[in-house]
């Protein structure tokens, strides 16, 4: 178990006030993001697995036999409903939530685990009860990190830094990104991540070039190195971009890398409890095209920080983003993954932590235009 019961215990009350207002009896858990959340444990969807919360009571959890050891393992609780592999775990959901007498059932109608079918799968099973969208609370309710997440964040966050410099060191003329990326995945489990997918390693050429594919290219003079490193300690992620130009960085793009780190460091400067996030965007969106690093600027400018399940389909959390029209209000306590870009081929990336004192950067590699192969 990553943290203690009793935190387990304090988001089952903050979820059970919400079921209590919106008079839903019990909310189904799917996704693997949220299975950790409110369980401790989380599992791929090879087979349909689920937590079923009632508002009196402990969870259940349906679960593979298979898997039926590791959710011991991990999870707070241990009450259970195992199916086989011939099973229907769909129709065993439906029975717990049967069981318990509830005519109405909460679920993330825009789960990654609840398509179309299985919905009517199960809107098929649970006739007499009333199915009732909570797609609006489950993944706001991840939004503040406790202080034991962000402990777990800070050390993703050391890992990603010290593995920026080996990577960054490492690279020499005529190596590739692809010997960028060894680099930068052994360091990870070296250093105690999770496992080594180091994230998207590339050449940058113009701005959009940010989950580009690694290549077996040999970097020449002139070259720029991008770099996103984005371990995971337990799940808990940490990410940080830098640019290396292999050789001499002309003049040009030494002023283009300083510029584009004010704006950026100024957006980060305004991140306070309290500000709005269209206005925190606008530092960064709009001064970037005023002075000339971007002709537009079409995507965000950040969003949600924190757990990621590996196998998971999305590989960033959008439930917060900086946009031009983002009316939410930042609060203490959320963790963001700030980036920006210009079309020199260059970008910069922070992990930001909101605190009552301000923004704070969990990642703390120098913000500056490196060179390949500094620090050797």
């Amino acid at each position: 178990m990553l943290f203690p019961k009793s935190e387990y215990i304090e988001r089952l009350k903050c979820l059970k006030s919400i079921m209590a207002a919106r008079d839903v009896e019990v909310v189904i858990i799917d996704e693997s993001e949220m299975l950790h959340y409110f369980t401790g444990f989380a599992i791929s969807e090879n087979l349909y697995r689920a937590a079923i919360i009632p508002m009196e009571g402990t969870p259940i959890m349906v679960v593979r036999r298979l898997d039926e050891q590791p959710f011991l393992r991990a999870a707070w609780f241990d009450q259970r409903r195992v199916f086989e592999d011939v099973d229907d775990p769909v129709r065993m959901v439906a029975e717990v939530i049967i069981d318990n007498g509830s005519s109405s059932a909460g679920l993330d109608m825009n789960s990654y685990c609840m398509p179309a079918k299985r919905f009517q799968h199960l809107k098929a099973l649970l006739s007499d009860v009333e199915l009732i969208d909570f797609s609006d609370v489950f993944r706001t309710m991840r939004l503040i990190k406790s202080p034991k997440e962000i402990e777990v964040m800070q050390v993703a966050a050391r890992i990603a830094d010290e593995s920026m410099q080996r990577t960054i060191a490492a690279a020499v003329l005529g190596s590739s990104s692809r010997d960028a990326a060894a680099v930068a995945s052994a360091a990870f489990i070296q250093l105690g991540a999770d496992f080594g997918r180091s994230g998207p390693i590339t050449v940058g050429r113009g701005w959009n070039f940010m989950h580009g594919k690694l290549s077996d290219e040999a970097l020449t003079h002139g070259d720029i190195l991008h770099l996103e490193l984005v371990p995971k300690v337990h799940g808990y992620c940490a990410r940080l971009m830098r640019p290396a130009v292999m050789g001499e960085p002309s003049v040009e793009l030494l002023e283009n890398a300083a510029t584009l780190i004010k704006l950026q460091d100024a957006q980060i400067s305004a991140m306070i409890p309290g500000a709005i996030a269209r206005d925190v965007d606008a530092i960064l969106r709009e001064g970037a095209v005023k002075v000339g690093l971007r002709d537009d600027y079409v995507n965000n400018t950040g969003y949600t920080l924190g757990y990621y399940f590996e196998q998971a389909p999305r590989t960033s959390d959008f439930t917060r983003v900086f946009t031009q029209d983002a009316e939410w209000e930042l609060q203490s306590g959320m963790t963001f993954h700030m980036y920006t870009s210009s079309t020199a081929g260059i970008a910069f990336s922070e992990t930001v932590l909101i605190t009552e004192e301000g923004p704070k950067r969990l990642t703390q590699t120098e913000r500056k235009l490196f060179q390949c192969g500094e620090g050797a």
